[in-house]
């Protein structure tokens, strides 16, 4: 019987992704069906490097948040809450009309969130999500490549 060779997994650092910026058109995609793409990418899980303790995702930014489509009723009966802070401060509001309002990006801000790990490295990937309701963001000088939802 031959020597087998010593073969170890590859656990990657933190400090060792090279991260890279992605911009998606959300215009005319399915809502779930975007935000388990973005949220695939920022966790990282489409690299071969991918570590489960580490942040190993990429920068992902979101144009025309407020052009994203929902099937079914879900415009009239997917319901949002908040939370002002104070008292009895919960609101809500349905889909519908935020995705009318100035806040139409919490929309896929709250699909992404929730496909997230509910933990502190969770949250470190969703800070790597950019979000806009219109076609214009400010992070041209990362040069971001155009990916494509299918």
């Amino acid at each position: 019987m031959g020597v087998q060779a010593h073969r170890a997994t590859r656990s990657i650092k933190a400090d060792d992704v090279e991260r890279k910026w992605y911009v998606v058109d959300a215009e005319d995609a399915v809502l779930g069906r975007l935000a388990t793409r973005v949220a695939t990418i920022l966790r990282g899980k489409h690299r071969p490097i991918f570590t489960p303790h580490v942040d190993t995702g990429e920068y992902v930014i979101v144009i025309n948040a407020e052009k994203v489509k929902l099937t079914g009723r879900k415009l009239q009966q997917k319901i949002y809450h908040r939370h002002t802070g104070y008292p009895g401060g919960v609101r809500s509001i349905t889909a519908d009309k935020l995705l009318q309002s100035s806040h139409a990006d919490r929309v896929v801000q709250s699909a992404v969130r929730g496909m997230l790990p509910k933990n502190t490295l969770g949250r470190h990937m969703y800070s790597k999500l950019k979000v806009y309701a219109g076609p214009d963001h400010p992070h041209a000088a990362q040069m971001p490549e155009v990916l494509e939802i299918v």
